[in-house]
């Protein structure tokens, strides 16, 4: 039985991207490695299972001989040696993906995943657009009457595209039944229709790989690539990723993760925020010394942090790869100069502190933020590309200075739940309204942050921690209470029909993985239930 496709309704120009040769490919990486990808996500699920055992996790001692070689990964291609501007966001609909092209930006993360909602359309759309910008056609007409067209006065930032973690399934692709892993089917249509005319243009299928949680899952990486590079008949080695050091098991494994890809790694990026949600999510049971406070009062300055993106970058540069910085999630606002000002200056001081720390580079969410992050990185780059000769051998991280959750200040206090269930019904709302990229409050935020904020919920739960503004214990029955009164505040915000169609339903799924005895991985997972 060859692979079917479930269409939920007719998609413009669809038929471009689900060719029968692009679905013969898809099914070939499908047969070719679903079962490793099983065995892979199994392996998650003993690692955490160990670490609730122990409340430990560390170096690996079987790979110590990769950390301690004297290799590099390959040398990187001329459109990604300066990457000093990285704008993030996703590549449906068409108008913000040639606002990102446009952006000035040297790099676009087009995004297929954490800013993305995975409904059949947007992953469609996604590829056509991906499409028609590697041809260089790729417009934009509003209703209005208003043109969007690729700029020709400047260079466009190169495409990266991200797609989706291994845990998804894309249900609308199935070979024998089984639906077609999400990051198969994001990667295999973007490889197919663009890998040879980038590389014609002087560019590449180059890729930003998320949520991976050791090496073993980047080994996989590297054979899918090895196979569709053979496939197509384009040279090893066109393929370039950069891996999303954005898990606690990862950043024992950066070594490890660049070594198995070596012939095609870019880099690493420290994904501030999946990182917070993998402590919570690893630790969520071992005790107090892994409660984070509010998660606006988690700094990048925090110790924990500190070592791990100082890592990064030692890591990176030892091995002549890329260390890349994390979202400025505070956006501008053109209406309110003074909340403009002050995005301006908290994105000058993030990225000055990656810059002095040695990163490449850095990501913005919004165009208006690109010449903020490139005059930083101007003034410490001058006219280099990228600072990879800048070693640090002062740096010197240990398992316990990587797990060292305790020592970061602030604390847990009832405003800073309400903002989490505030944020996270919103998100998800606006998730299952099919956008994956929403500014709430003036910070443009992602699944991440969503993830993040319904995982400390439920590890205060199961904790049972005392609110430092309230003396309140959390339990059950305050978050179902703190909750109702969130998302009533949200019901007067948004009105009557869209609170139903949209902030009824994710209220109710924030609810069941909050006050579930069992921890749900990914919210993700349930609310794409909940999407066409």
């Amino acid at each position: 039985m060859a692979l079917s496709v479930t269409d939920p309704q007719p998609i413009d120009r669809a038929a471009e991207i689900l060719t029968p040769e692009a679905l013969a490919f898809i099914e070939a990486l499908h047969r070719r490695f679903a079962r490793t990808r099983a065995e892979r996500l199994a392996d998650r699920l003993a690692k955490r299972g160990e670490v609730a055992r122990t409340g430990r996790l560390d170096f690996l001692a079987q790979t110590k001989d990769v950390r301690q070689g004297d290799w590099q990964v390959a040398p990187a291609p001329a459109a990604l040696a300066d990457r000093r501007v990285e704008m993030t966001g996703p590549a449906s609909p068409a108008k913000m993906a040639i606002n990102a092209l446009n952006s000035g930006a040297k790099v676009w993360l087009a995004d297929l995943e954490d800013a993305s909602t995975p409904t059949w359309h947007n992953v469609i759309d996604a590829q056509l657009n991906l499409l028609d910008a590697g041809r260089g056609t790729l417009s934009f007409t509003s209703k209005e009457g208003k043109e969007y067209r690729l700029r020709t006065d400047a260079p466009l930032a190169v495409v990266v595209a991200r797609p989706r973690g291994w845990h998804m399934s894309e249900r609308h692709l199935l070979v024998d039944g089984e639906p077609v892993a999400g990051a198969l089917v994001d990667f295999g249509l973007h490889f197919f229709h663009n890998a040879k005319t980038l590389l014609a243009n002087g560019q590449g299928p180059y890729y930003y790989l998320p949520k991976m949680e050791g090496y073993l899952e980047a080994r996989l990486w590297n054979d899918v690539f090895v196979f569709a590079q053979d496939y197509l008949g384009v040279p090893q080695g066109s393929v370039r990723a950069t891996m999303l050091i954005e898990t606690i098991p990862a950043a024992f494994e950066m070594d490890e993760i660049l070594f198995e890809l070596r012939d095609h790694a870019s880099g690493l990026n420290a994904g501030r925020w999946d990182y917070l949600f993998s402590i919570v999510k690893y630790f969520r049971d071992a005790g107090a010394d892994f409660i984070l406070p509010d998660r606006a009062s988690v700094a990048m300055t925090a110790p924990f942090m500190r070592a791990y993106t100082e890592l990064l970058v030692k890591t990176c540069h030892a091995r002549g790869a890329f260390a890349m910085g994390g979202m400025a999630a505070v956006i501008p606002n053109r209406r309110e100069p003074e909340v403009t000002q002050q995005a301006f200056e908290k994105v000058r001081a993030d990225k000055t502190r990656e810059a002095n720390d040695g990163f490449d580079g850095s990501w913005v969410a919004h165009p208006d933020l690109v010449p903020v992050c490139q005059e930083v990185f101007d003034a410490v780059l001058g006219t280099r590309p990228n600072q990879l000769d800048k070693q640090r051998p002062e740096v010197s991280v240990t398992a316990d200075d990587l797990l060292d959750i305790a020592s970061a200040q602030g604390e847990v206090t009832e405003a800073g739940m309400r903002a989490n269930l505030y944020v996270a019904v919103a998100y998800t709302a606006v998730w299952l309204s099919g956008n994956g990229a929403v500014a709430i409050h003036n910070l443009m935020e992602d699944a991440a942050t969503a993830e993040i904020s319904r995982s400390q919920v439920w590890q205060q739960i199961r904790n049972r921690v005392t609110l430092a503004d309230t003396v309140n214990t959390v339990t059950r029955e305050l978050v179902r209470r703190i909750l109702a009164e969130e998302t009533d505040k949200l019901r007067a915000e948004v009105g009557q029909d869209a609170f139903d169609k949209f902030y009824r339903p994710a209220s109710d799924l924030i609810a069941d993985i909050c006050l579930s005895e069992d921890y749900t991985d990914f919210l993700t997972t349930p609310a794409y239930e909940l999407v066409g």
